[in-house]
C-alpha cells in the first residue's frame, strides 16, 4: 500500500478569537505581501544525506559550550529523519511570526521580506526534493533556520525573536494534526458514503442478526450496515471536538514564561487560523492533551473498522457464504489454489492493534512528566504519524472493500428459515393477545422445543399443534411468522422495520449528499 501524504490541505479558525484584531492591521498568511528582496538568493548548496554531514557546523544553541556533542549522541537526539513531515507548517509558523514581529517593529519590513521570500525558496525547494536535511542541524525547525541564514544571511537571524523551539514545535505539530483531522474526517464521509450506497444496492435483502454469534432476529441488510455509518458518525464527531480543542496556538509562549518583547499573540492566531493564543505560556508547552486526545479518536474508529473487518471475514467464510469480495480486493494462498482470502479487511481487524498501541505510547510518554517542556515530547511524533497513516489506511481500504464486495441473495435466503428467527415476534403476537410477556416466552419455547424434535420451524407447526401449548393462538398467527412477515412487524423508532430502516437510509442519503450513482 502506497504511503499516504501527510502533506495537508488549508486551515479554516472554528470559532471567533477571544479578542478581536483590528482588520487594517492583522493579515492573515494569504494578504502577506510578496515585497521586494535586495539580496541575491542563491539556491542551497547539497550539503549531505540525512544521517551524513560532511563536516559539522556550530549549534545554532551553541554559544556557552565548549565541546560538540558526541556521534552517537547526536544520533540518539536527532528528529529530522521523522519530524521534517512538519516542514510545511513549521514554514507556514514562521512567516505568520516574521510578518508580527514587522508589525510590532520588531524588525523591519525589509527584513520581514527577505526572510519570507527565503522560506518560499525553502519549501519549493522542499517539495521538488532538492532541500538536503542534515542530521546535524537536529530537527526540521533548525534545518529550515539554518538553510535560511545560508541563503539570506543576517535577517534569518532576527527570525526567533521571541521565540523557542518549545511554543514553536507545539505550534507545527497543532497545524499539523489539525490538517490530519481534516483528512481523516474526509475518509470516514467518504466509507460512510460506500456503506450507505451498499445498502441502497441491498434494500429489501434480509439476513440473520446475530447476538453471542448465535442467530437472533431477522435484519435488513441495510439496518447492519447504517451501524456501522453510525458508528464511524460518532468517530467524526469525536475528531471534531478535538480539533475545536486543539485550535488555540501556542506561538509566543517562547520556552515557559512568555517574553518581555512587545509582540502580539492574537495577530499570529489569527494569521494560523486558529482561534486564540493559549492563555497560558508554561500550558501552552506544556500540553499534549491534543495529541492523546486525537490518538484516543483514531483509536476508537480503529475498533469500529476492526468490527466491520471481522464481520465481513466471517460473512466471506464458506460456513456463511454471506458475501463474495472481488478479486481485486482478494489474495490468495502460496500453497493452496483454491484460496480466495479477504486479506485486506484482515489487515484492517490487524493494524487496529498497532493504532492503539500507539495509543497506549503516548499515554505512557506524558505520565508522570514534570512541567513545562521536557525533550521526552519529541517521542510524541512517531506513535502520532503512525496512527495516522494506519488509520487513513483502514478508512481506505475499508471503503475500497466496500465498492467491490457482492452479497450472495440465494444463499442468503436459503440459510434463512434455519434458527427460529421470527421468535420473538411470535412472543409479541401472545402480547398482542394479552398475555403477559414472561408468558408468552414460556409459550414459544415450548413451541420451539416441539420444533426441534421434530425438525422443522415455528411457521410449519398447524395451528392445532399451537392450540395445543395454548388455545389463545388464532389463524392470524401465521401473519407473524417467517422472516419476512417478521421484519415487517417491526415498527419501533430505529428498528430494523421496512419503513424504519428506509427513514434511516433516506437521512443519510440526504446527509452525506449521495448522488443516485453514489
Amino acid at each position: 500500500m502506497d504511503a499516504i501524504d501527510l502533506s495537508f490541505f488549508s486551515h479554516s479558525p472554528l470559532l471567533s478569537p477571544l479578542r478581536p484584531n483590528p482588520p487594517s492591521k492583522h493579515r492573515t498568511l494569504s494578504q502577506i505581501p510578496a515585497g521586494s528582496n535586495s539580496r541575491r538568493r542563491e539556491p542551497l548548496r547539497a550539503m549531505s544525506h540525512v544521517g551524513e554531514t560532511a563536516s559539522k557546523e556550530a549549534k545554532l544553541w551553541g554559544g556557552r559550550f565548549e565541546e560538540s556533542v558526541t556521534e552517537k549522541v547526536e544520533k540518539f537526539t536527532e528528529s529530522i529523519s521523522f519530524d521534517k513531515l512538519l516542514y510545511k507548517h513549521d514554514i507556514m509558523g514562521s512567516k505568520a511570526h516574521a510578518t508580527m514581529l514587522a508589525n510590532q517593529g520588531l524588525i523591519t519590513e525589509s527584513d520581514r521580506d527577505s526572510i519570507l521570500h527565503g522560506l518560499d525558496d525553502i519549501e519549493k525547494q522542499i517539495e521538488a526534493g532538492e532541500f538536503v536535511w542534515r542530521t546535524d542541524r537536529e530537527d526540521v525547525h533548525m534545518n529550515i533556520e539554518a538553510a535560511l541564514t545560508d541563503m539570506i544571511g543576517e535577517p534569518a537571524k532576527k527570525l526567533h525573536t521571541a521565540r523557542s523551539r518549545n511554543d514553536q514545535v507545539a505550534t507545527d505539530f497543532r497545524l499539523w494534526c489539525r490538517d490530519a483531522i481534516d483528512s481523516i474526517i474526509a475518509k470516514i464521509k467518504h466509507l460512510q458514503t460506500a456503506l450507505v450506497t451498499l445498502a441502497l444496492k441491498n434494500e429489501a435483502l434480509i439476513v440473520p442478526g446475530y447476538t453471542h454469534l448465535q442467530r437472533a432476529q431477522p435484519v435488513l441488510l441495510p439496518h447492519v450496515l447504517l451501524t456501522f455509518v453510525e458508528q464511524l458518525e460518532r468517530d467524526a464527531g469525536r475528531y471534531m471536538d478535538c480539533r475545536e480543542r486543539l485550535n488555540f496556538c501556542p506561538l509566543g509562549a517562547c520556552a515557559l514564561a512568555g517574553t518581555g518583547l512587545p509582540i502580539d499573540r492574537f495577530m499570529t492566531a489569527n494569521a494560523l487560523g486558529f482561534t486564540a493564543p493559549m492563555r497560558n505560556s508554561i500550558d501552552a508547552v506544556s500540553d499534549r492533551d491534543f495529541v492523546l486526545e486525537f490518538s484516543f479518536a483514531n483509536s476508537t474508529t480503529a475498533i469500529h473498522l476492526s468490527r466491520l473487518g471481522e464481520e465481513w471475514v466471517l460473512w466471506a467464510s464458506e460456513e456463511f457464504g454471506f458475501i463474495t469480495p472481488s478479486d481485486s480486493v482478494s489474495t490468495g494462498s502460496s500453497i493452496m489454489p483454491q484460496k480466495k482470502n479477504p486479506d485486506p479487511m484482515e489487515l484492517v481487524r490487524g493494524k487496529s492493534a498497532r493504532v492503539i498501541g500507539d495509543l497506549v505510547t503516548l499515554l505512557t510518554l506524558c505520565k508522570g512528566l514534570p512541567l513545562a517542556y521536557n525533550r521526552d515530547f519529541q517521542e510524541d511524533k512517531e506513535p502520532m504519524f503512525d496512527s495516522v497513516k494506519t488509520i487513513a489506511g483502514m478508512l481506505d481500504v475499508s471503503a475500497e472493500f466496500a465498492h467491490n464486495v457482492s452479497f450472495n441473495h440465494d444463499r442468503i435466503n436459503k440459510a434463512l428459515p434455519a434458527g427460529h428467527l421470527d421468535a420473538t415476534t411470535l412472543a409479541d403476537y401472545l402480547v398482542k393477545k394479552g398475555m403477559p410477556f414472561r408468558s408468552s416466552h414460556d409459550v414459544v419455547g415450548r413451541l420451539v422445543a416441539v420444533c426441534v424434535s421434530r425438525g422443522c420451524e415455528l411457521q410449519n407447526l398447524s395451528l392445532e399443534e399451537m392450540k395445543d401449548v395454548n388455545a389463545v393462538f388464532e389463524d392470524d398467527v401465521y401473519e407473524f411468522l417467517g422472516v419476512k412477515n417478521s421484519v415487517g412487524k417491526f415498527c419501533s423508532y430505529g428498528s430494523t422495520g421496512s419503513t424504519c430502516v428506509a427513514e434511516q437510509l433516506a437521512y443519510w442519503v440526504q446527509r452525506l449528499q449521495i448522488t443516485a450513482t453514489g
